[in-house]
């Protein structure tokens, strides 16, 4: 009997001392496989680093200034009236990296038309290929009662461009621009043709060594609206941490729930919240100026810091709803602006809303291209006086220049136009 007690304690002690080794492994080997999943994640955060800096020495040593003839090697249809370019240079040499969301300026000369217009259009592709870029537009009609064809080259480069044909382009530039070596989840927010620079984003996370968390959130009229459906539902198959919603606002009778879309409506705070666990985030945001407006409003009425939520600009109207970075102090009215080469003075009333406009009302004649703060076409020396910005513009004009489809006057002032 006392033997067996013995034997009892012995192997109970035995199984302790396996049970504290055991523990002591178990701790020392969940250690290593957290120190292991560190230097992995440290690792590829360097290598994220390092490919965005080698990206951006890229683009400063091998960009070009003015503009350089690309040919249209592809032209595809991706949805009603929105079309893929695929553009090779003309020359032949190598093209510098960019940034996931940039933009390219094109400059086209339109039958027709006195002089050449200027837009810029985002890239569409992740970075990484040196021998082409890529861009996908919408055809938009010119709105009515405006004097300036803003649907021009859009329906110029969907209805008359063809492959072979050649066009003028100037590098890769703009600051609305995803980090791939960050890690922190983000949100993109697309509505319509507004998806070319957040697809952009897109591909560069989904291929890069990253376990990144995204949503991204998709808003068309319905299916035939629908631009790369196929495409992101491949990378949503291929890529675990990808989530899509995709909004339908008018599907038609063919639009199958579940299939096709998500969600009836727009995409507005309650579809963000219904599918999103926090506002722990960075929103990415593109698309016709109303849903930035309110989308964008929402998020900070949810408590998203300012910081992040970025937003892009394609046109002068999303542009004046935009939330400046800084305070800008309005305006008073009756300021003069005096356009010195016109010899007119004119009285500031805050009604035309950038000093682009109201120049154009009052018969100025000024420059411009994307009315959005991109292409920089714009451009006019300051002689005399200040200006603020009613958006921080993607171009960054020269001391004592403004540009004046983004400004407005902070006092009396004088322009050389």
């Amino acid at each position: 009997m006392i033997e067996t007690i013995g034997y009892v304690i012995v192997a109970g002690t035995a199984a302790e001392m396996a049970l504290s080794l055991f523990g002591t492994w178990r701790r020392g080997h969940l250690e290593r496989r957290s120190f292991a999943a560190e230097a992995s994640l440290f690792e590829r955060r360097v290598e994220l680093s390092l490919s965005r800096a080698e990206a951006e020495r890229d683009l400063t040593i091998n960009s070009w200034s003015g503009f350089r003839k690309f040919k249209v090697a592809r032209k595809i249809r991706e949805a009603d009236d929105i079309h893929t370019f695929e553009l090779v240079p003309h020359n032949g040499r190598p093209l510098p990296q960019y940034l996931p969301g940039q933009y390219l300026t094109f400059q086209v000369r339109i039958p027709g038309q006195t002089k050449p217009l200027v837009r810029c259009y985002s890239l569409s592709d992740a970075p990484g290929n040196d021998e082409r870029y890529r861009i996908s537009v919408k055809k938009v009609q010119a709105p009515s009662g405006t004097e300036h064809a803003s649907g021009a080259v859009s329906s110029y480069l969907n209805d008359v461009v063809r492959e072979g044909d050649i066009l003028d382009v100037r590098a890769p530039a703009g600051t609305f621009c995803c980090d791939p070596a960050s890690d922190q989840p983000i949100v993109l927010i697309a509505g319509g043709v507004g998806i070319t620079p957040l697809l952009s984003m897109l591909n560069s996370v989904c291929s890069a060594p990253t376990e990144r968390e995204v949503w991204l959130f998709y808003g068309v009229r319905n299916r035939p609206q629908h631009a790369f459906a196929d495409h992101i539902a491949g990378l949503r198959q291929l890529y675990p941490n990808l989530h899509v919603v995709n909004c339908y606002s008018d599907p038609t009778e063919a639009c199958v729930p579940g299939k096709d879309y998500d969600h009836e409506g727009r995409i507005s705070l309650e579809v963000l919240k219904a599918n999103l666990p926090s506002s722990n985030y960075a929103f990415y945001l593109c698309g016709p100026a109303p849903m930035m407006e309110v989308v964008s409003g929402e998020l900070r009425d949810w408590g998203v810091p300012a910081d992040d939520i970025r937003i892009e600009a394609f046109g002068a109207a999303t542009v004046q709803r935009q939330p400046s970075e800084r305070p800008v102090a309005a305006p008073e009215p009756g300021i003069e602006i005096r356009f010195d080469r016109s010899d007119k003075v004119l009285a500031w009333d805050g009604s035309a809303g950038t000093i682009l406009e109201l120049a154009e009302k009052n018969g100025v004649a000024l420059e411009s291209g994307c009315r959005a703060g991109h292409c920089g076409t714009c451009v006019v020396a300051i002689k005399a006086g200040e200006v603020d910005y009613v958006a921080d513009p993607a171009v960054s004009p020269e001391p004592g220049t403004c540009l004046a489809c983004m400004a407005v006057p902070r006092g009396k002032v004088t322009l050389d136009a």
